[in-house]
């Protein structure tokens, strides 16, 4: 029996909640979900990472992103599922999409639906992993406009550990072409019956002692490097440890080939250059990078064991670039999926967070004039 229900609203209070669907250019449905408490003089949209979805920043068992932003007067939040997460179908089925039919495809239509309903008002981006490198590849390729972003643990220079960097390599063709499965899963482990997906899930666990959690073995094989990888486990309520299974989904293979490639290039790049399809999105995402007045606050886990100092390198590179626009946050104590789920992060991260979007709320201020910040 689940201790919190999937996809329960529930640690959301005293907001009006709405669904707003959108159609991508290539054919899917998304969606977000809205949390309205009134009049606003601005809209924030947040963005989840892959396999994840919206159920990440409305955590009923600690004070959420959402509740948090709502509570200090940002009464219109808009949390995307993009094609990636884990309220849609789209990842229990082996395709080809790459993170430029994120940037592509999901993005301008997803940030239309708001202004939409916004009209001219600022709107601020928060966004997370994955999420958070497709939508700056979709800023940076001039595709979309937004007052102020957030990118947590990776933007545009993704970077991860040595043994990340090997199961990236040899990983996507062993799971497609030898193992022969359509996607990885964190649940496989409560498959009834016997398949060859909870078998798996028994050999990944025999490998890690570090806890009684076979999602988590699973997350951490699926992604970063450590025991365990994605977060630390003192960083976490107990009730979100347990329910692993639910808050993170599948995924197929082609997102890891995607952040493969860029690995090898040492930045963001697109997947099959020379494909007309994607002539939208450059083949380098610093060419234009003086053209981009958006201020960033790049924000990482100094113990970050899936993107490591991702975000810190996008930072120094971008900051010699047009210097004084970006910010950089690097909290002491925390990973990569920690700084949105952990038990404390209304303390340690939200503020942050708060104070960066008190600073660009009216959208009048476009380049800042602070450096580093270590919180």
């Amino acid at each position: 029996m689940r201790e919190i229900p999937m996809y329960t609203l529930e640690g959301v209070k005293d907001a009006d909640v709405t669904t707003h669907w959108f159609q991508t250019e290539d054919g899917l449905g998304l969606s977000f979900l809205r949390f309205n408490r009134g009049p606003a003089d601005e809209a924030v949209v947040i963005i989840h990472g892959l396999t994840t979805s919206t159920d990440m920043f409305i955590m009923p068992e600690h004070e959420n992103l959402v509740t948090h932003l709502l509570d200090r007067g940002y009464n219109d939040v808009w949390c995307l599922d993009n094609r990636m997460s884990n309220r849609h179908s789209y990842n229990l089925f082996k395709h080809r999409w790459t993170l430029d039919d994120v940037a592509l495809y999901d993005y301008p239509p997803a940030l239309a639906t708001v202004r939409d309903h916004v009209g001219d008002r600022p709107i601020h981006v928060i966004s997370h992993c994955l999420g958070a490198t497709s939508f700056s590849m979709s800023l940076f390729a001039g595709l979309v406009d937004v007052t102020s972003l957030v990118v947590n643990s990776v933007s545009i220079t993704p970077r991860v550990p040595t043994w990340s960097r090997l199961k990236l390599t040899f990983a996507p063709a062993m799971v497609d072409h030898v193992l022969g499965f359509p996607y990885l899963n964190p649940r496989w482990s409560e498959d009834p019956g016997f398949t060859r997906g909870e078998l798996f899930s028994r050999v990944v666990s025999f490998f890690h002692r570090e806890c009684d959690v076979p999602a988590c073995h699973m997350l951490s094989m699926m992604w970063g490097t450590g025991w365990p990888a994605l977060y630390h486990h003192e960083n976490l309520a107990d009730v979100t440890h347990r329910r692993g299974a639910d808050l993170y989904g599948a995924t197929s293979m082609n997102y890891y080939r995607h952040v493969g490639k860029m690995l090898r290039a040492g930045q963001a790049v697109k997947y099959a250059v020379g494909d007309p399809t994607y002539d939208r999105l450059p083949n380098n995402y610093f060419r234009d990078a003086p053209d981009v007045t958006t201020p960033i606050l790049f924000m990482t886990g100094d113990e970050n064991r899936v993107f490591s100092d991702s975000n810190v390198v996008a930072f120094e590179r971008l900051d010699r670039i047009v210097p004084g626009l970006h910010e950089l946050s690097v909290i002491p104590g925390y990973g990569h999926q920690d700084p949105f789920m952990g038990k404390n992060v209304a303390h340690d991260i939200f503020p942050l967070i708060i104070e960066f979007l008190d600073r660009h709320r009216d959208g009048s201020v476009r380049r800042s004039v602070r450096g580093p910040v270590t919180a």
